[in-house]
């Protein structure tokens, strides 16, 4: 793991508690949102400090995407304001970490990714539906040692 510093958890009980369980077991695989799997991202926030944040786990060919849905609110969750100032950070799946880079898409990209988004978290299409926003999805890209 490449993040380090102090870590403040989340002020949200259930992220806190997620973050707390995949922590004690060694993998995300120890929780599940809505009975489907989640990654755990560990970033650099704004502040400085250490975030985690579970998220769904969408992949495809080793790539994932992260979807800043927030449940569809008119406004974006933390993590994303956290990300597009430090996109390097870690990514968990299972009991595997390793340093990835964040990239927003958009257009073409972002149609197909939406696509396998939904397909692994169906609520997503109504969240769209629910919020005014463009719902961003940021494809987590794995960064080399030459990075």
């Amino acid at each position: 793991m490449t993040i380090q510093g102090e870590y403040v958890p989340s002020p949200t009980a259930w992220v806190r508690e997620q973050v707390e369980k995949i922590e004690e077991t060694g993998t995300t695989r120890s929780v599940s949102v809505q009975d489907r799997e989640v990654v755990m991202l560990t970033m650099l926030g704004v502040s400085g400090k250490v975030r985690k944040v579970p998220l769904m786990r969408v992949e495809h060919d080793g790539v994932y995407a992260a979807v800043a849905s927030k449940g569809g609110a008119p406004e974006h969750p933390a993590w994303y304001a956290n990300v597009r100032k430090n996109p390097v950070l870690d990514l968990q799946d299972d009991d595997r970490t390793w340093t990835v880079r964040a990239r927003e898409i958009e257009g073409a990209e972002r149609k197909e990714w939406w696509e396998r988004c939904v397909a692994a978290f169906p609520p997503y299409a109504e969240y769209q539906v629910n919020t005014d926003r463009l719902i961003p999805v940021l494809l987590l890209e794995p960064v080399s040692d030459s990075d």
